[in-house]
């Protein structure tokens, strides 16, 4: 399913991305390539792509916990439980992802 233009995805500028029957996404470049999560926090109610991009690592903008980016791993508390992350295949230059099994 096709997310967004890869073009409009600047590094340290992550963009927030819908596809239905997914949840919100958040689709990044990280020194020229993309990466594809989950854009909602899992410690607080908080859409990512409204936080900070340092390299690799997101920020959160409530509490300040961060995810690594290529493999939605909590790095830093109070987050604990990772974001979900999905490959990525860019094609006609447009970012997309298969959807997951099981999702709706």
């Amino acid at each position: 399913m096709r997310l967004c233009e890869a073009a409009s995805v600047k590094d340290g500028e992550p963009v927030a991305a819908f596809a239905e029957g997914m949840p919100a996404l958040a689709v990044y470049n990280v020194d020229g390539e993309i990466f594809v999560t989950d854009n909602l926090c899992t410690h607080g109610n908080a859409m990512l792509t409204d936080g900070y991009q340092d390299g690799d690592i997101i920020e959160c903008p409530f509490h300040g916990g961060s995810f690594d980016i290529k493999t939605g791993a909590a790095k830093a508390f109070p987050c604990q439980v990772a974001i979900a992350s999905y490959p990525v295949e860019i094609e006609d230059g447009w970012v997309c992802i298969t959807k997951p099994e099981g999702a709706a």
